[in-house]
């Protein structure tokens, strides 16, 4: 990829992330305002979205995956703007057992120019609430 620092402003953009382009790959994190407590102690650590983009090929498709934290009652209107969007869930998982709420982590991901992916991500990203 000839430009990734000009791509990966372009995605920042688009997902109103912050991150940046480093060793051929573009990270972004787009944090989340959730109040958190995993065994009644407050939680920040692990509560920002992640969106990667890497693997880049000539023709400017590359690996696009997320992990992104959803509260329970987020997960039913995420997962239908995400089917909305043509953005396949990979997984659907905790990672907390005593966390409250049950924050919840699905994972997404395509191969295809990261803009596009971007772009219907941001449009899924409409349905939630913080």
């Amino acid at each position: 990829m000839k430009d990734l620092e000009a791509v990966a402003d372009k995605l920042k953009e688009l997902l109103g992330a912050e991150g940046e382009a480093q060793e051929g790959m573009i990270s972004l994190e787009l944090p989340r305002n959730l109040e958190v407590k995993v065994q009644g102690r407050p939680f920040k650590s692990e509560t920002d979205m992640e969106i990667h983009f890497e693997a880049f090929e000539d023709d400017g498709t590359a690996l696009n995956h997320a992990e992104i934290v959803l509260l329970p009652e987020e997960v039913p209107d995420f997962t239908i703007a995400l089917g909305k969007n043509d953005i396949p869930i990979t997984a659907l998982h905790n990672h907390w057992l005593y966390a409250e709420p049950a924050i919840k982590y699905l994972h997404v991901q395509t191969v295809e120019k990261p803009e596009s992916f971007a772009k219907r991500l941001s449009e899924a990203f409409k349905v939630l609430k913080h």
